[in-house]
């Protein structure tokens, strides 16, 4: 049932909210799942999946209040939407998930909110430019558990397996020895490695370039905590890949 306030505006109960809730969560999973339809398995509904469950499982940890829930949940599932690795634009996943949710009647406040999450989450965000100093994004909780959620899932036995994934679908060669990793790329310099160009990008260079920071960027306790243990198995792997590639083990 509805209420009426004093003023005569209609109050959905908790029983309607939890209904539009479920709605609007169930046409974001057929969106999304619409949206990366073909997309190599790095970044296929499973990740998405993956993140959510992740995301949501942090922001209890971190005791987010349950009206956090659904801004956590949705910023999660929409965070690679027209993802500018394979969209080539950088604001199309933002205009579009903004679009998306308007169309829904979604809250005003709420779509800024999922807005600011999924368009600065990205490593790359983080990544001093070297055209000017920008603003940093406000750092809410729910926005530290959606990033952490997305980095877990890009460090540990899955992130070796969606870097490998990923890099094999673009067609980048596992190593090559003499080519060593870039450190401390700019933001410009990172974007262009998902470009064509004279230099070889390997895969086990992502893992230096990119992966082995992810720990030390986590925003959240939980995040932290979780980070050690994928991070040291990304260790022993690149040990074990190593000994084996020059015969050794």
């Amino acid at each position: 049932r509805e209420s009426s306030t004093a003023f005569g505006f209609v109050r959905p109960s908790p029983t309607s909210r939890v209904i539009m809730t479920a709605s609007i969560v169930a046409d974001a999973e057929d969106w999304v799942k619409s949206e990366l339809a073909g997309q190599d398995g790095s970044h296929d509904w499973w990740h998405i999946a993956r993140v959510r469950a992740t995301a949501l499982s942090l922001a209890r940890e971190e005791s987010l209040p349950e009206s956090s829930m659904l801004t956590v949940e949705l910023a999660a599932l929409l965070h690679d939407v027209r993802d500018w690795k394979y969209s080539g634009d950088a604001n199309a996943g933002a205009e579009a998930v903004s679009s998306w949710l308007e169309d829904r009647g979604h809250p005003a406040d709420d779509i800024r909110s999922i807005v600011k999450i999924i368009s600065n989450m990205g490593f790359k965000d983080e990544l001093v430019s070297s055209a000017s100093s920008s603003a940093s994004a406000e750092i809410t909780p729910e926005f530290k558990v959606v990033q952490d959620a997305d980095r877990l899932d890009a460090i540990g036995a899955l992130g070796i397996a969606r870097t490998f994934c990923y890099g094999g679908a673009r067609g980048d060669p596992m190593h090559v020895p003499g080519v060593e990793p870039r450190m401390g790329l700019t933001k410009e310099q990172y974007v262009q490695t998902s470009s064509a160009g004279g230099r070889v990008n390997t895969v086990v260079n992502h893992f230096h370039e990119k992966l082995l920071r992810l720990k030390g960027m986590m925003k959240s306790e939980s995040g932290r905590r979780r980070a050690e243990g994928r991070h040291e198995f990304m260790l022993t792997y690149l040990e074990q890949f190593h000994g084996e590639w020059d015969g050794d083990r």
